[in-house]
């Protein structure tokens, strides 16, 4: 299997350290614009090139209205979307992750909890139980979702930021 990750900069590096770390991947390969390395295998727009039944591609951008867009034309398009959790983050068997998704080193992801597509669950963040993140969540470092909410799409939980119990309903 192959991973594509769109986007070589400090998101995507993250994304390929994770990706690394699983295992999963044979090969992990960039598309970007401006970086040049030699994982970089083409610019962005190149993606369609590298579409098939052993590759699954990342958008890798921080910006979350940049990354639906993205994960939006890829699924259009019939690419298969990677999910990545990182094997230190704590993620129950009860709650749920699309493809498109990244949860990193540290992170809780507590039962009953659905996450969409699109959404980073940066380090060391904690989503407690029976919460909802619809598409392009982004819980930055040490972010926590207390219980029962319900994030609306592009929300951006900053570092050491607590959403109260119910906030969003």
């Amino acid at each position: 299997m192959r991973l594509i990750i769109l986007g070589a900069g400090g998101h995507g590096q993250v994304v390929a350290d994770i990706a690394r770390q699983i295992k999963r991947y044979e090969q992990v390969q960039f598309l970007d614009d401006c970086a040049e390395g030699v994982e970089i295998v083409g610019k962005c727009d190149d993606y369609l090139e590298f579409k098939n039944e052993n590759t699954e591609m990342y958008p890798a951008f921080g910006n979350n209205e940049v990354r639906i867009q993205w994960e939006n034309k890829m699924i259009k398009s019939g690419i298969k979307l990677a999910k990545m959790i990182h094997p230190l983050a704590y993620v129950s068997p009860q709650a749920e992750i699309a493809n498109g998704c990244v949860v990193m080193p540290y992170a809780i992801v507590n039962t009953g909890t659905k996450i969409k597509k699109a959404c980073i669950i940066n380090i060391g963040s904690i989503i407690d139980h029976d919460c909802i993140l619809e598409e392009g969540c982004h819980l930055a470092p040490g972010a926590i979702v207390k219980g029962e909410n319900h994030l609306p799409k592009g929300t951006k939980v900053d570092s050491g930021e607590v959403i109260p119990l119910q906030f969003y309903k």
